[in-house]
């Protein structure tokens, strides 16, 4: 399956000044297929090594780590020449070897000339529970995330759908109204399946809503079985309590994260520490408040306040138990976890973009969904589960910031008008900041 990310590792691949590269992500999120699939197109042969299954190769790093002994070694237990330049040497699931970690300071340092990129589903939870010795400046790191919607559309044929998507919104003319529904309808798909691979391959031969669940809960099952890996027993508890808790915390009109929610009495020293591990293994998304509109937004973070999302937009369907025929039901209602999974779609495509995730809310009671900063530019982004849009929150936002602009995502075609962008749900993955 086509992937976005294969294009930055062709970059680092030609790079004079290449370190070793760490892919990060979430498991389940297609690193290892994409990673092999690279090395095996761009490179006349591949080593790959995975030190989570393969005890006999971790006790080669935890001896001699300078990196022609490593090269020699790794060649005989392999019996594969790792030849500068020909070869892509791959360690995954890193995170299961410090000192395999460790050796690539000494890569870099000393052999520049090998292709080596590691991937590791728990590199920063394992990293900070074991207190590792991260190579700090001597690695690249690229994050890789689950599909966003315009690989889904990729993985479903629909390339040219794309490039319409594309062109209408550079533009911002609306699409022809069948082609418009069409796109809308594969959202709604897509709010279903979500973007882990192993989801999408399963909807693709199946064509069901009915078989991925299968799948999904498989993935919840690993989730739940790394929380006990890699945590204590009781943060494990508050982990676990903290991620079953999402779908209440988005069904609420004000999707601030609360405490309460998760455990009565629930305070940020108590659950802290099991919201930063979900954020870390990749699992959640945090979206944190901002008081100010100013450049720069970091600066105005108000850090108590903050909404969580699912990284998967499909797997907050199937944790919630939200019926998909009420996703694929073309009549608006007035149901508020239609407008959390729309959310959850926009937070999944922005990290996607490399948009950080920030939102605003007055002293009063106006809030804004999104906020981004476009160079100099703070822009406001409202999400819409439909086709109703009205909402003065936008107008307050955008005079009280001088925004040259403001987005409203939701089911209504392309268009511009009173300096609002009128972006279509399926059209989010265009979005990207300065």
């Amino acid at each position: 399956m086509k992937r976005k990310i294969t294009g930055a590792l062709v970059g680092w691949k030609d790079s004079r000044n290449r370190k070793p590269l760490i892919v990060n992500g979430a498991r389940q999120i297609g690193k290892t297929y994409i990673i092999n699939e690279f090395g095996n197109t761009y490179f006349s042969n591949l080593v790959y090594i995975n030190l989570e299954t393969n005890p006999v190769i971790r006790e080669v790093f935890e001896g001699n780590i300078e990196p022609s002994y490593l090269i020699q070694r790794l060649e005989s237990h392999t019996e594969q020449r790792i030849i500068a330049g020909e070869t892509l040497l791959f360690l995954d699931e890193i995170q299961a070897s410090e000192r395999a970690l460790t050796s690539l300071k000494y890569f870099c340092e000393q052999a520049p000339q090998y292709h080596i990129v590691a991937a590791g589903s728990l590199l920063g939870v394992a990293v900070n529970r074991e207190k590792y010795s991260f190579p700090v400046g001597k690695v690249e790191e690229a994050n890789m995330y689950p599909f966003d919607f315009e690989e889904f559309l990729w993985a479903l044929g629909r390339e040219k759908l794309v490039e319409m998507i594309r062109e209408h919104y550079a533009r911002l003319e609306p699409l022809p109204e069948t082609i418009h529904k069409l796109a809308l309808e594969l959202y709604n798909h897509y709010c279903i399946v979500g973007g882990m691979p192993e989801v999408i391959t399963d909807f693709l031969q199946s064509n069901s809503f009915l078989t991925i669940k299968n799948p999904q809960a498989k993935i919840v099952n690993e989730y739940i079985a790394d929380m006990a890996k890699y945590a204590d027993p009781a943060t494990s508890v508050k982990i676990k309590a903290c991620y079953d808790s999402i779908p209440a915390q988005l069904a609420k009109e004000n999707r601030k994260f609360q405490y309460k929610i998760v455990q009565k009495g629930g305070t940020a020293t108590i659950f802290g520490v099991a919201i930063d591990w979900l954020q870390q293994a990749g699992i959640i998304l945090k979206c944190q408040k901002i008081e100010q509109g100013f450049i720069p937004i970091k600066a105005y973070q108000y850090f108590p306040d903050f909404k969580l999302y699912m990284s998967d937009v499909g797997m907050l369907t199937m944790l919630s138990g939200f019926p998909p025929q009420m996703i694929l039901n073309s009549i608006e209602t007035n149901n508020i976890f239609m407008g959390a999974i729309a959310e959850n779609y926009v937070a999944q495509a922005f990290i996607a973009n490399s948009i950080p995730l920030h939102y605003w809310k007055s002293e009063e009671t106006a809030e804004i969904d999104f906020v981004f900063q476009d160079n100099v530019d703070v822009i406001p982004v409202e999400v819409k589960k439909g086709l109703r849009t009205r909402s003065g929150s936008m107008a307050l936002f955008t005079k009280k910031y001088n925004s040259p602009y403001a987005i409203r995502i939701s089911q209504k075609n392309f268009g511009f008008e009173n300096n609002i962008k009128s972006v279509p749900l399926y059209a989010v993955f265009c979005i990207e900041n300065g």
